[in-house]
């Protein structure tokens, strides 16, 4: 059974994540504040974090930042805060996915689904993707520039899959998203940037002039195709 954590400083909120997850079939564990949480994280090791920003104490930004210093455990934040720079702030920082405060519980369900699809690894058929001297190992979640191990987190490992598989193809930030989430949600498009943004830090050369990951501006990115 997969295990996850809810970090979440309204408890009333916490319960019913919490009851709706494990009537999903999630083992749950939830905790109302930063220090808990990667107190929790360190011992419990669960399989994805559903992460409130706005926390006592260390809040889930600073929360998101330590932890992706050592794990690429896959995060879904939640937050009541609107603008577009703290989502981008969020997702910046390696969270997976986000949902802005109201939001329907089963919604978060569908999303915390998608996302550990893409941590699962499961594909039709073993794969390993070549381009260049990029290479995706599928079935393994592993990828490697020039030889060497990039250590990528769930939802940029997938988006790497995603435009190694065709390079040279288009894909509009739409496109983007469906692969990534595997659900019909209203999603925030401007986050694929970020999650690009991540991507390019991690496996460019110079991420301010990338050699893998293409931007074809006024549509959305592609994969060098030579």
């Amino acid at each position: 059974m997969q295990r996850i954590l809810v970090v979440e400083d309204d408890m009333q909120i916490a319960r019913n994540l919490r009851d709706y997850l494990e009537v999903a079939g999630f083992e749950v564990t939830a905790v109302g504040d930063g220090s808990s949480a990667l107190a929790s994280i360190r011992g419990d090791r669960p399989d994805l974090l559903v992460l409130d920003l706005g926390l006592p104490g260390i809040d889930g930004l600073d929360v998101a930042r330590e932890l992706r210093r050592t794990s690429t455990v896959p995060i879904v934040m939640l937050t009541a805060r609107g603008e577009e720079s703290d989502r981008i702030v969020g997702l910046e920082l390696g969270a997976d996915d986000y949902l802005v405060k109201p939001f329907s519980p089963k919604e978060l369900v569908a999303r915390v689904r998608a996302v550990l699809r893409r941590t699962s690894g499961t594909t039709a058929g073993a794969e390993v993707l070549r381009a260049g001297d990029v290479e995706v190992d599928l079935p393994k979640m592993r990828a490697r520039v020039g030889g060497q191990p990039v250590d990528l987190t769930p939802t940029e490992f997938e988006l790497l899959a995603t435009l190694a598989r065709e390079p040279g193809r288009v894909f509009t930030r739409g496109q983007l998203l469906d692969a990534l989430h595997g659900v019909t949600l209203e999603t925030y498009e401007r986050a694929i940037d970020a999650h690009v943004k991540n991507l390019r830090k991690k496996i460019e050369p110079e991420p301010g002039r990338p050699r893998y990951v293409l931007t074809v501006h006024g549509v959305g990115y592609r994969f060098a195709d030579a």
